[in-house]
């Protein structure tokens, strides 16, 4: 990812950009025809990488996921302007199953989990795009067990009486049934214990890793965020207004003080801080 930064200074290293597998560029997103939630969004996630998509709530982040996945219009919302390519492939012209089936798959926030199935019952809906392949399904489903090992000890259990931590191992146990090369996660921190979202966050590098499945992961946790992405960028009200390599984003003084809470200097003032947000420095 740190030449794809470079590349975008000196168009003459394009050469040296690693492919991407997703592509987003200048897309606006409008909701109920009037409200303009995403202004002039870009982004690249780079084959086999993990990409932050950091920003604090209502910044856009989910919106962004779902204008990739195809799911907006259940939300009234529609890409007005821009495009989004998944493997040098537009995606509006695809439905949310068919992008399933070509291995773009999201992991929605707030874990979504069909209560009334067991583990073992929810794992399996996330095969349903692949017919009757039984012995594949089942391997694969052996193989997510050994992934989320505390999953197997509650197969049987209805997914509506395990922990919030056991519901998230369960979602994106689900995505991996349908053999993604790329999941989009959505907030997979949110209201978990800082143990389990460590646990979760190991699983998703090692999954990135073993299997090569590429991750888009949208998190306010912009500490975790950037210990485990490559390359992030930072949304403030519809707004791409920073994006850099891991390394970088968390050595910049605006991320350390109002998203990490580190102050490099003397404390500021809560009136410091109106005022930083009026001048709203990462937009001039």
């Amino acid at each position: 990812m740190q030449k794809t930064a470079q590349a975008k200074q000196s168009p003459g290293t394009a050469a040296e950009t690693p492919p991407s597998i997703l592509s987003v560029n200048n897309i606006e997103v409008i909701y109920d025809h009037v409200i303009l939630v995403l202004k002039g969004v870009s982004l690249e996630v780079p084959r086999g990488g993990i990409v932050a998509l950091l920003g604090a709530n209502g910044a856009g982040k989910s919106t962004t996921l779902k204008a990739i996945s195809n799911l907006l219009g259940a939300e009234r919302g529609v890409v007005t302007k821009g495009s989004i390519e998944y493997e040098n492939t537009p995606v509006h012209a695809s439905s949310p199953d068919e992008l399933v089936k070509s291995g773009c798959i999201q992991v929605m926030e707030g874990r979504h989990c069909f209560e009334h199935l067991t583990v073992d019952e929810n794992l399996l809906t996330g095969a349903h795009t692949r017919g009757n392949a039984r012995a594949s399904i089942k391997r694969d489903l052996e193989l997510v067990y050994s992934y989320f090992p505390r999953l197997k000890d509650r197969r049987n259990s209805l997914a509506g009486y395990i922990s919030g931590g056991e519901q998230q191992m369960t979602a994106i146990g689900r995505a991996l049934m349908s053999r993604p090369k790329m999941i989009l996660l959505d907030e997979p921190s949110m209201g978990l214990a800082p143990q389990l979202v460590e646990e979760i966050f190991e699983i998703v590098k090692q999954l990135n890793t073993d299997q090569g499945v590429s991750v888009l992961l949208a998190e306010q946790n912009t500490n975790m965020a950037l210990r485990y992405a490559q390359y992030g960028y930072v949304l403030e009200n519809g707004r791409v207004v920073m994006d850099g390599d891991a390394k970088t984003l968390r050595e910049n003084e605006d991320i350390k003080e109002f998203y990490l809470g580190i102050s490099g200097g003397d404390k500021k003032s809560f009136r410091e801080f109106k005022h930083y947000k009026r001048r709203k420095r990462w937009l001039a």
